[in-house]
């Protein structure tokens, strides 16, 4: 930052509100915007000409598993080039933090490895992150799945109420180190033994809080409704608002009940305070599963820590020159991951254009043949989904991955271009930002991205990392008193 101020100066203001557009100047002092306007530049004050290009608030990526990358990696390149300055770790159930473990079980290896697990508190976490200075901003929900890891001695049974008590203390302490909400992951095996009473109780610790409680509901196949209903009946149960996690319905019988999922989800939420994500591809990724495997879907390998050679093939190609059924390829292959194509398109659409709809990537940077959406994410939505299908306005899809996310989320002073606000921003070419990462060569950067701003400071410029790292462990600020009074009356 020079002596002076910083003036982005020239371009078109959409400023994350769902808003028309506006040609505006934005100037920022000590990390803050401090005007949006037309302004007269002072005397040290740095310009920055972005005529012909968007001025929008920071991407905010509210489901990642990069709580690892954020600490090994924290240039955090996959979501600083797509003009992502917030990234919400701890998803699915799954956090680093508070576990201090040798070896995990899947899908806790889906950050980095087995041996990552040595924060025993989500204090030590943050702490980590503020040292290691990431490029973007970390806001952190405890795992559900994790807190099991941590007390259950069998984390495949159900907890007994000694042992809910337990996982509750932890919850606390995670909150009051600065905790957005909990996560859970009941469709994985550590917590699949969890009912909703269990849920319920963890989730009345973040909502005391002023937290959120996020899931990966048990099912998004056959019997997602009634997965649906057992997250809402544990959100009622904690008076909590919930956020469901990636939301799909996945397998060839279940295409097209978006349609009923959706109308579900509005309905509840004239009772309740419900928020959902979603990616924009037809392909989920997660561990190796073989109860996934169904002969039917195409399955692409990840990673394996078996075969590591065989990340980034087809499990049928693999199975065939083996000379085995693919079930039987997948066993083999373990412990590993794999991208699942088990979405319909007309879904896809549906659930974006679904107003209450965030945009998460839901990316997995350890995967040696990384999902594409790890990052191409935010840009295919802006240049596939905006641009050339016309699903929805680039300012319903800037707010979207920005107002509508920081207020879900608690945010506060991100998410939307006004003055008081922290100068987290990206600069994009509305006609050329589009994805360019693919399925089958995932590790590409994005275009059309051209500056990237964190409190102010500028991390990618003309598309390329400048070095600057400015991002920190965001803490959930205290509820807001009208948050406090609804939770209490």
């Amino acid at each position: 930052m020079t002596q002076g101020g910083l003036v982005l100066t020239g371009g078109t203001v959409i400023d994350g509100t769902g808003a028309p557009r506006f040609a505006a100047d934005v100037r920022v002092e000590s990390g803050v915007i401090v005007a949006v306007g037309q302004i007269l530049p002072q005397p040290g004050d740095e310009i920055i000409d972005i005529r012909g290009r968007v001025l929008a608030p920071g991407f905010i990526d509210v489901h990642t598993h990069d709580d690892q990358i954020v600490l090994e990696a924290p240039a955090v390149l996959p979501k600083l080039t797509q003009g992502v300055t917030t990234v919400v770790i701890g998803n699915c159930g799954i956090s680093l933090a508070p576990l201090v473990k040798s070896t995990v079980p899947p899908p806790l290896n889906l950050l980095g490895g087995t041996d990552k697990y040595r924060f025993a508190t989500m204090a030590e976490y943050a702490d980590a992150v503020d040292q290691a200075r990431p490029a973007v901003n970390v806001a952190a929900l405890v795992g559900h799945s994790t807190l099991r890891v941590n007390v259950l001695a069998d984390p495949y049974l159900p907890a007994s109420a000694a042992e809910v008590q337990r996982m509750a203390v932890l919850t606390e302490e995670a909150m009051a180190a600065g905790a957005f909400g909990l996560s859970t992951g009941v469709f994985y095996a550590p917590a699949a033994a969890a009912d909703v009473a269990e849920v319920a109780a963890l989730a009345k610790v973040a909502a005391a809080s002023g937290g959120v409680y996020t899931t990966h509901i048990r099912t998004e196949q056959a019997e997602i409704m009634s997965a649906l209903d057992e997250a809402l009946t544990a959100a009622q149960l904690a008076d909590v608002p919930v956020i469901l996690s990636h939301h799909k319905c996945a397998g060839l019988a279940n295409w097209g009940r978006s349609v009923e999922t959706l109308a579900h989800i509005d309905a509840a939420s004239k009772r309740q305070r419900v928020g959902l994500d979603a990616y924009p591809y037809v392909a989920g990724s997660t561990v190796l599963r073989t109860d996934l495997v169904d002969g039917v879907i195409e399955i692409l390998v990840t990673w394996s820590e078996t075969y590591p050679e065989m990340a980034g093939r087809w499990l049928a190609d693999i199975a065939r020159d083996w000379g085995c059924p693919q079930k039987e390829a997948c066993d083999r292959l373990q412990p590993g991951g794999a991208c699942y194509f088990q979405m319909d398109e007309e879904d896809v659409r549906r659930v974006l254009q679904y107003p209450g709809t965030m945009i998460g990537s839901d990316g997995l940077p350890h995967d040696a043949h990384p999902h594409p959406r790890l990052w191409g994410t935010f840009p295919r939505v802006l240049g596939v989904y905006a641009r050339e299908l016309g699903l929805f306005t680039l300012e319903e899809a800037v707010h979207k991955m920005t107002g509508l996310s920081a207020s879900r989320f608690g945010l506060r002073g991100r998410g939307e271009i006004a003055a008081g606000n922290i100068a987290d921003m990206v600069v994009f070419d509305a006609q050329r930002v589009v994805d360019r990462s693919t399925f089958e060569a995932p590790i590409q950067q994005a275009q059309g991205i051209d500056l990237v701003m964190v409190a102010g400071e500028i991390a990618l410029r003309d598309g390329q990392p400048t070095g600057q790292r400015s991002g920190r462990f965001l803490r959930r600020p205290p509820p807001l008193p009208q948050d406090a009074a609804k939770r209490t009356a």
